[in-house]
Formats: structure tokens, sequence, C-alpha cells
């Protein structure tokens, strides 16, 4: 059985508080974007042990017990005894590029398991598991345009589309860390919510729908925050980094052009237009 998880982009996304539990509240919007993995999984039928992984595409780091799609297999199996499985998971979404593209694995392989197995768990139960694995996991159960609060963890639905833009997205060899981040965050409650900015047109989100981390990151990776700059150069009628980096996008308009820009070596770049969810 055969998926494509897909990746997300954020639009906006302000840190409103730090918690006393260490970890900060957050407002944000999450949109699916059709850049995708393939995750497959078949029922193992040899050798000793519960799953056997194969990787490819770009390199995942770390063992497979660490592997989020091994974890979510790992949750199920411990409460449903599941058949032993071979998953085969291509990565093309980029690692470290704020666009979840883990999450989504972990999300869908979730859903995988639930089809091929027939728990009948529904999106709510599947939510709650997922929420184990990662605070924008759930949001990819649902795998549609979502407001999301506390850390990220809290969901409503929202009624927007992208339908018709281009977005163009490009993602260069830099890390950005949690705590590179989060240096020069000051949090604040912003004047108009992000629910209500989305409620404008594409056009007026620019100045508006901010990235907070794009004030610690730009100045510390000034070529993430040329990246930006030169989308708007090119014509994006808005321009944001994703999450807290390093990956930035540009959305167009249906009729635009998008250009060749060399952005240096391994950069990853993905152009597409969006349809309906």
């Amino acid at each position: 059985m055969l998926t494509f998880p897909n990746a997300k982009i954020n639009l906006g996304l302000n840190i409103t508080e730090k918690r006393p539990d260490g970890y900060h509240n957050l407002e944000t919007i999450f949109y699916p974007v059709p850049i995708e993995d393939a995750l497959e999984i078949n029922i193992l039928n040899e050798g000793n042990g519960k799953f056997r992984l194969h990787q490819a595409g770009l390199e995942i780091e770390g063992e497979a017990e660490s592997n989020l799609v091994v974890k979510a297999y790992k949750l199920l199996d411990d409460r449903f005894n599941l058949p032993p499985v071979e998953i085969h998971l291509f990565k093309h979404i980029p690692s470290g590029a704020g666009l979840g593209g883990g999450s989504a694995d972990a999300a869908f392989m979730l859903k995988l398991l639930n089809n091929k197995f027939e728990l009948g768990l529904p999106d709510d139960t599947l939510e709650e598991y997922a929420a184990k694995l990662g605070a924008d996991c759930a949001f990819f159960i649902r795998n549609r345009p979502t407001y999301a609060e506390g850390i990220g963890n809290i969901f409503s639905p929202l009624p927007l589309s992208l339908k018709g833009y281009q977005i163009w997205l490009v993602k260069p060899d830099i890390f950005v860390s949690t705590r590179d981040a989060f240096a020069k965050i000051k949090p604040h409650h912003p004047e108009i919510s992000l629910k209500e900015i989305a409620r404008l047109p594409v056009e007026e989100w620019n100045g508006r729908m901010v990235n907070d981390f794009e004030e610690s990151v730009f100045p510390q990776f000034p070529a993430i925050g040329e990246i930006k700059k030169e989308m708007y150069r090119q014509g994006a009628v808005y321009a944001s980094m994703s999450g807290s980096g390093s990956s930035v996008y540009g959305l167009f308009k249906e009729d635009a052009v998008l250009p060749e820009v060399d952005f240096g070596e391994k950069v990853f770049v993905y152009k597409s237009q969006f349809t309906d969810i």
C-alpha cells in the first residue's frame, strides 16, 4: 500500500508568549503544499523483528529507530499488535526546512496502517496518536488549511484557498537550529490575528502577515533573507520564511512567469501551482 506525504508551509508565525514549561505559545497557519515523499508498507514475511525500513532519496540522519515513520508504527503496534511490516520511504521533502516533512511522514504512516490493517480509527483518534509524535503531526491527518495555536498543536479549520497562485520555494544549504531561531525572539501578542489577516487578499499580506523568526534568523543567516528579497524582486505578491526556516517561499499570480535564478549549490528549488485542496 502506497501513499504520498506532502509538505506544508507556515503562513505567518507569531510567538505570543513563553510558557512556564519553557515552550512558547504561538499562532500560525498551516497550508498544504504538493511537495511529496513516497511511503509504502507491505507485510514482512521473512526475518526477525517487527519492521524493516528502506530509505532512498534525500539522506536522513540517525538510526531507523529514531525515524518518525518507525515511531508511528510502534505507537500503533503497542496498541494493536500489528503484523511485521516492510517500510519503503523515499524522501523528496528536505529536512530542516520548516516544511514538516518528518511530521507528514509520521501522520501518513498512521493513516496508512489504519487503512492497511482496517483498524477503524476515526480522524479524531488518529490526531491524538499523531500529537504524541510531534506538535504539528496532527495537522497532516486532515491535511487542510488550519489555524494553529498553543505550541502549534491546537487546531481550527480555516476557510482559505490559494488556488491559482503559483509557489516558488527555495531551501538553501543552511541549517537553522531551534536555538538560533529563538535567539532574539521577543514574545508579543499581535494587534491583528493571523485569522483576520488571512481574510484579506493575498496581495495585502505583505507587511501584515509576518514570521517572527525572520527577525532572529535573517541577521544570523543573511543568505536566507536575500532569497526573500529576490522573491519580491521577481514579482512575488507575498514571500516569507516557512516556520523556523531555512526554506523561503514566494506566492505569485497565476499568469506570472517564474524565473530561473541561481541560488548556489545544494539548493532545493520547487515551483508549482496550487489547485483545490
